[in-house]
Order: structure tokens, then C-alpha cells, then sequence
């Protein structure tokens, strides 16, 4: 059997070069950090705005949900009450149908 081995050449990590990646890599963190920082100041932001955006909408609707409620609730007992006649209407029609064809 013939192996084939590829042999890589070994590099020294000396004590300087850990230290300079341990370094490089700690200010590496720093910035994500300083990012993330900033993201949560816009996250902040962003919630205060959001905020202030929803209390304009409660004052500007405060008091219009009751009557807005009844009105939607008028709405659905017309489109129940419009349902149930077109069921009866199309029950009696197929019961009417199926006595005609009968006879």
C-alpha cells in the first residue's frame, strides 16, 4: 500500500504572536461592543417613538371605540341575519326540488 501524506509545515506560535492575536482579537470585541451599544441606543429610540406614536392614537380614538364597536357589531348580526335567509332559501329550494322531481 502507498500512502499519500501531505505534510504541512508546522508554525511556531511564540508567546508574542498569541499575545498579539489575543490582543487584536480583544479589540475586535471592543468594537462589536461599541456597536451593539449603539443598536440598543436606536432600539431605545425607536420604542420611544413607538411609544409616543401610540399614546397620540389612544388620545385621538379615546372614546370613538364604543360607538365604532356597536356599529361593527350591527354589521355582523345583518351579515348572520343575511347567511341564515340565504341557507333556509337554498334548503327549501333543493327540499322543493327533490318533491317536484319525486312526483
Amino acid at each position: 500500500m502507498v500512502a499519500c501524506v501531505a505534510v504541512m509545515a508546522r508554525e511556531a506560535w511564540t508567546d508574542e504572536r498569541l499575545d498579539d492575536l489575543k490582543e487584536n482579537v480583544n479589540q475586535r470585541f471592543d468594537g462589536v461592543d461599541k456597536r451593539f451599544d449603539q443598536v440598543g441606543d436606536e432600539f431605545a429610540a425607536v420604542r420611544t417613538e413607538m411609544k409616543a406614536g401610540f399614546e397620540r392614537i389612544e388620545t385621538k380614538f379615546d372614546g370613538k371605540f364604543d360607538s365604532l364597536q356597536v356599529e361593527i357589531n350591527s354589521r355582523f348580526g345583518a351579515l348572520q341575519r343575511t347567511l341564515l335567509i340565504g341557507f333556509c332559501t337554498m334548503s327549501a329550494s333543493i327540499i322543493g326540488a327533490l318533491i317536484a322531481t319525486q312526483l
